[in-house]
């Protein structure tokens, strides 16, 4: 029997039910899945919420990646066995132990990467990569701006930031975070609760400005990341943690330098199987190499999955957060 954690009506973390679903045989172009590992991630908080718009009707499967191993295959599928280990991201519905997706979806783990580090690394590293390497391309000598850098896609973009050359600034909210992203990268950290980052920033550039800033925050923080930017920077707002940006025109770009604005999903850079294989191969190369550490700091059983999402929304984890069926 499989089971889910299935959402049936938006709200707190008390309206995820773990339920048994049926699961039929996979389709043409299908393979199905026996998860090991699910990734969480703030995206899954926003469709539990209805922040987002629901992608299917109610009653919904949360969850945008997870690692697991082939059961069955599909009429079609070439290149795939039973057996083998994989992972997916931006693809909805792994809240569960079992599934079907389509077989072009999903990458295949490399030897020397856990199920667990996979599932953990898919959409927050797919995301590091087109920010950094596609959205924004961060070279030597750039200086930038990630703020949460203690959170999940913040660790893995800053080690992979400083391995390409970049001088790269970060906030957090506590001395602890700090220190971790300092670990991770971070040339600079601030402590937004303790010291204003705008004028931080201005202090550690010269009053220049950075390059670029990633900012997952949103309401908090937009307007202070695009006094951050140097003329003609670019501002990344790829998150809203503290709820949705409002007011912002087209005036905050022209009156602060020519700046330049993007809200990049990674479904538009993964949409395709090119670009998939692409971001997923870079991705699988700089955790193998050693550039980048993926840190699994929090894991709860799938039926936690309640547990899990509250403790993601007090803002109480770092690094990656993995549900274990």
């Amino acid at each position: 029997m499989a089971y889910a954690i299935r959402l049936h009506q938006h709200g707190g973390h008390e309206q995820l039910v773990y339920e048994p679903i049926e699961l039929e045989a996979p389709k043409a172009g299908e393979i199905q899945l026996k998860h090991t590992a699910i990734g969480v991630n703030f995206i899954d908080v926003y469709f539990r919420t209805g922040l987002y718009p629901s992608p299917t009707q109610l009653p919904l499967i949360l969850g945008n990646e997870a690692a697991g191993v082939v059961t069955a295959i599909g009429a079609g599928v070439t290149g795939m066995a039973v057996g083998e280990r994989v992972a997916y991201a931006a693809t909805i519905g792994a809240y569960c132990t079992d599934r079907n997706i389509a077989a072009d979806r999903v990458v295949k783990i490399p030897n020397g990467i856990s199920d667990q580090h996979a599932a953990a690394m898919m959409l927050k590293g797919m995301t590091a990569e087109y920010l950094l390497h596609r959205t924004f391309k961060v070279e030597k000598g750039h200086t930038i701006l990630i703020h949460a850098a203690a959170g999940g896609v913040g660790l893995i973009a800053g080690q992979w930031a400083a391995s390409l050359g970049a001088r790269v600034i970060g906030t957090a909210g506590s001395a602890d975070k700090a220190e971790l992203a300092r670990a991770n990268g971070y040339s600079q950290v601030i402590e937004y609760k303790r010291e204003k980052f705008v004028d931080r920033v201005r202090e550690l550039t010269g009053g220049v400005g950075v390059d670029v800033v990633y900012d997952s925050v949103g309401k908090d923080t937009w307007v202070g990341s695009l006094d951050c930017l140097k003329p003609r920077g670019m501002f990344v707002t790829f998150g809203q943690s503290s709820g949705p940006i409002e007011g912002f025109t087209l005036a905050h770009l022209a009156s602060r330098g020519s700046l330049f604005a993007t809200r990049p999903s990674l479904f538009a850079y993964t949409s395709n199987r090119d670009d998939l294989e692409l971001s997923s191969s870079r991705l699988f190369n700089a955790v193998s190499s050693g550039a980048v550490k993926i840190a699994v700091n929090q894991t709860f059983s799938l039926k936690d999955a309640g547990i899990a999402h509250r403790t993601l929304e007090s803002r109480a984890t770092t690094g990656a957060t993995v549900l274990l069926p």
